[in-house]
């Protein structure tokens, strides 16, 4: 018989991971007294690295437009219910001059795989960006790319690429994606970003369709030995117009659970509590924060397109996760025990524990 749920939470507390196999009995037994006790710990940790500190992104949705038709997103190429829009680089940059005039130290372009998004049109926004504001990272969220593509962005300046793995099974990954997608593509993407220079970003859905207590195993062991600097986990939620429509939500209390789970293994990730989680609990972002995240990226994106970059039903997108709003976001942080702070937030080294 193997250790109870309760014993493997200490021993991922003292050792700072489990084998791949104890990760599973832990989710399927946790208690409200383990999940107090790994919470505990996160924050402990979370503030013996960065203290209660929480570093604001301003998050840019440059294009609603993709390529790809992964079975979960809303942006997904069948949907012809999306309203489609591609934000143009003189939009990108006044977005970040709103944003510098504002506070925010660090910028993330996130969008769909948009063919439009060419190495020329984004090197140059970046280049832009860093020349205005040389004191601010650049975060780009732009899908799978050559590799010669990230050494475009990376030299052009881009500082961070966030590339969810979404799920570190094979099979899992088969069942979310269309075909001519592939897990290892994925994974060489990761690999390639890593070696290139880039901070890398990875995570996953919580309570995706088909996903397994083993499926969750997978992805944590994987987090612990890639050791992404970032990692942005956050519930599944479905939209109306895809395959998974039908499918029920994933719950506020297994992510936050996760998330405690990930800050014990890597200590110093940057860990974002995630527009997801503040959409599907009214103090998602609060819980976050509570469990061991330190990182919030309010949006950016010009009032006029943020309804349209709906990856899920109901996606908040204006009021007090707007980044015109800090001030209302800060005192929700405030009640979660940290504060906003004006900063980079560049990772520490070494990344994990």
């Amino acid at each position: 018989m193997g250790a109870s749920a309760e014993a493997l939470a200490e021993k991922l507390i003292a050792d700072g991971r489990l084998e791949r196999e104890e990760y599973a009995p832990l989710i399927d037994g946790r208690t409200p007294g383990i999940g107090e006790l790994l919470r505990r710990e996160a924050v402990r940790l979370r503030n013996e690295v960065y203290g209660a500190r929480v570093f604001i992104r301003g998050l840019i949705e440059i294009s609603s437009s993709c390529r790809n038709d992964c079975l979960y997103c809303g942006l997904r190429r069948s949907n012809k219910n999306c309203e489609r829009y591609r934000l143009s680089a003189e939009e990108i940059i006044a977005c970040a001059d709103e944003g510098y005039g504002l506070g925010f130290r660090t910028f993330v372009l996130q969008g769909g795989e948009d063919p439009a998004l060419t190495d020329g049109f984004v090197c140059g926004a970046v280049a832009e960006i860093k020349r205005r504001h040389p004191d601010c990272a650049v975060t780009l969220s732009l899908g799978e790319r050559s590799r010669e593509s990230f050494e475009r962005l990376r030299a052009a300046g881009a500082d961070r690429y966030l590339l969810r793995h979404e799920t570190a099974d094979a099979a899992h990954y088969a069942r979310l994606h269309p075909p001519e997608m592939s897990f290892d593509n994925r994974l060489r993407c990761l690999k390639d970003l890593r070696e290139i220079g880039f901070a890398v970003g990875a995570g996953m859905m919580v309570g995706s369709p088909y996903q397994t207590p083993e499926c969750l195993a997978s992805d944590l062991a994987f987090i612990g030995d890639f050791r992404p600097e970032m990692c942005g986990i956050g519930p599944f939620i479905p939209h109306r117009d895809t395959p998974f429509a039908g499918f029920p939500a994933g719950s506020a209390e297994l992510t936050c659970f996760l998330l405690s789970v990930i800050r014990v293994i890597c200590p110093t990730v940057l860990l974002p509590a995630t527009t997801a989680l503040g959409t599907i609990h009214p103090r998602g972002r609060e819980l976050g924060i509570e469990h061991g995240a330190n990182v919030v990226m309010p949006n950016l994106s010009p009032i006029a397109v943020r309804k349209k970059y709906e990856l899920y039903d109901n996606k908040i997108c204006t009021g007090e996760e707007s980044a015109q709003c800090l001030e209302c976001l800060g005192d929700r942080i405030s009640s979660a025990g940290c504060e906003i702070v004006v900063d980079r937030g560049d990772p520490v080294k070494p990344f994990c524990g």
